[in-house]
């Protein structure tokens, strides 16, 4: 199986499947003599895990990593990062009814078919609990780039919109509620809206909004690099993400070029931001924001109609522990995911200086 790597000079590969002893991944090309917070690590992780609150999946897992490499009294060596997170809490019974069987718009048809295995406990590698190795090198790479700050939040679930620009929010409330969306008021009602989904053993979705700031300009290159583009794979590798605009995004096509073009300032700075930040994709030092989309989740809690490996009709019932909404726990993956972005553009550049 290709494809479990990501970035280039700061490159993150991860292992492990969602039932399996544990997940785990090494970081290569993190510069030596880096002081970790190895407790902020932790408490990003903490903001990912299973089971914190009732809208959540309650699968209990206390997402504890262990440093075998890389790290020497809290200071990188420079050699590659090897890092665990043990599984503790897995219910493989719970998907026996699946083995055969397929989920629709699940990873299972097109999993068993390119690859002709899988493991259908939790869906295996193609499980989101794969995410939990992306928080941890995110919260590395984070510490690695201090000054640029990440701030996502939820700012939709299902119908119930968040109508605020994001200048206008503080984002010191979004950790204040279990949706992480940063309108106490609104968040009340998201929260209210999935518990009701759940009951009904059904799932919905959301988007969750990310704001970067203090942004040397200068990162990102012109052609197949361009750092939007680069932020658009990091969030679509997501599981569940079904879209992925940033600045204007497709609001921008309804403004004339004489609307949507941001002037300069004497400073070089922009008197307007439809650029989200980006320009040529090169970063131009505004800040950088964008929206991810995540679908429903998949696998309901209700009756459904599917087919099995023989393409006889069924009817499933799913079972186990799961999200009726992913995106309070996508809010520290989509900041981990950016931070790899912008940690491994940021040693490019510092490489193509030598």
């Amino acid at each position: 199986m290709a494809g479990n790597s990501f970035g280039t000079a700061f490159k993150l590969t991860t292992f492990g499947e969602s039932h399996g002893l544990g997940l785990g991944g090494i970081i290569d090309g993190c510069p030596a003599g880096v002081t970790l917070d190895l407790e902020a690590v932790q408490k990003e992780l903490d903001r990912r895990k299973p089971g914190q609150s009732a809208i959540v999946t309650q699968r209990k897992e206390p997402d504890e990593v262990s440093f075998f490499s890389g790290v020497f009294e809290g200071i990188t060596t420079g050699t590659p990062i090897g890092f665990l997170i043990q599984n503790a809490n897995q219910k493989s019974r719970d998907y026996a009814h699946i083995k055969d069987t397929y989920r629709p718009s699940h990873a299972d048809f097109t999993y068993d078919k390119k690859y002709g295995i899988r493991d259908y406990r939790g869906g295996g590698r193609s499980s989101a609990r794969e995410t939990v190795c992306r928080v941890v090198a995110g919260a590395i790479a984070r510490q690695l780039i201090p000054e640029i700050q990440f701030n996502a939040y939820v700012s939709q679930v299902g119908a119930i919109t968040l109508k605020k620009s994001y200048g206008e929010i503080d984002f010191s409330l979004t950790e204040s509620n279990p949706v992480r969306c940063p309108d106490p008021d609104l968040a009340g009602k998201m929260e209210a809206h999935i518990r009701e989904v759940r009951k009904a053993g059904d799932t919905i979705g959301g988007v969750v909004s990310c704001v970067i700031q203090n942004v040397p300009v200068g990162l990102g290159e012109p052609v197949f690099d361009k750092l939007h583009a680069r932020l658009g794979q990091a969030m679509l590798s997501i599981n569940a993400v079904k879209g992925f605009e940033f600045g204007s995004g497709f609001a921008g096509v309804e403004l004339r070029g004489s609307e949507h073009n941001d002037s300069f300032s004497s400073d070089g700075t922009t008197q307007t931001n439809f650029s989200g930040g980006i320009q040529g994709g090169i970063s131009n030092g505004m800040d950088i924001y964008f929206r991810v989309a995540f679908k429903p989740v998949a696998t309901l809690l209700q009756d459904y109609d599917t087919i099995d490996k023989e393409g006889n009709s069924v009817q499933l019932k799913g079972k186990g522990r799961h999200d009726p909404c992913v995106v309070p726990r996508a809010v520290p993956i989509v900041e981990a995911m950016a931070a790899l972005v912008m940690a491994d553009f940021f040693l490019l550049n510092r490489l193509s200086k030598i």
